[in-house]
């Protein structure tokens, strides 16, 4: 009787509901497999792109007009730092222009922040899927095997005699969806917190340059204006 306990043949010979609970957890499987490979080359590019951005940052010295107009004219999509220094700077120059001194730099701020935000809302983007798989699987899965276990004891009851032989297809059934609630669960469960360190350190490191950049610009008001008239 145990040779014909295999993997495919207890899915097959599973429930209607047993098979639509596995292919629930499957589905939800592959779709946080396919997340975390996303974020994962997203993370490893934004990482470069500001390891990029602090060369280039720190080779513009204090010609951060030049280094505007360099970001402008590049022909590539600007990073999530090019970004948020462009927002920064223009905003900044743009009040200076119009004789508000006085807000430039908080207007600059502001406009640096807000740019960060939406930055952090694209590399969040997702992850709570992963985190609803990771919580909500386990219990697709029980519900999986109470189901299987309930089916098979209610076809015992149509015989006089209950072996071993007998229950172990049925219990073998009901627990593939358990071990599939996990298996869909676990890794989405170690990915959501990594992803969410690792973007609590990008959010840090992204408020850090907006701190530094703004000292800098509080320096910098007297040539501002012209460097981004020109």
């Amino acid at each position: 009787m145990t040779t014909h306990l295999s993997f495919w043949t207890l899915v097959v010979e599973a429930s209607w509901i047993v098979q639509l609970v596995l292919l629930l957890l499957l589905a939800a499987s592959v779709t946080s497999w396919s997340i975390m490979f996303q974020k994962r080359a997203l993370f490893r590019k934004f990482k470069a792109a500001a390891r990029t951005f602090d060369l280039r940052y720190d080779a513009a010295g204090a010609d951060l007009g030049k280094f505007y107009r360099q970001i402008s004219e590049q022909e590539v999509d600007p990073g999530i730092f090019e970004q948020i220094f462009q927002a920064g700077y223009r905003e900044y120059a743009r009040l200076l222009r119009l004789g508000n001194s006085g807000l430039a730099l908080e207007g600059a701020r502001r406009s640096m922040l807000a740019t960060e935000r939406r930055a952090v809302d694209s590399l969040e983007e997702q992850l709570p899927f992963l985190a609803t798989v990771g919580s909500v699987s386990p219990y697709v899965g029980l519900f999986g095997t109470v189901w299987g276990i309930m089916t098979a004891f209610h076809a015992l009851g149509n015989v006089q005699q209950a072996t071993l032989s007998m229950v172990a297809p049925g219990i073998s059934q009901a627990l593939i969806a358990t071990a599939m609630g996990l298996f869909a669960a676990i890794p989405a469960v170690i990915a959501y917190n990594r992803f969410q360190t690792e973007l609590s350190r990008m959010e840090n490191r992204m408020e850090g340059f907006i701190d530094e950049f703004s000292a800098v610009l509080q320096r910098y008001q007297p040539v501002a204006a012209g460097g981004e008239s020109r």
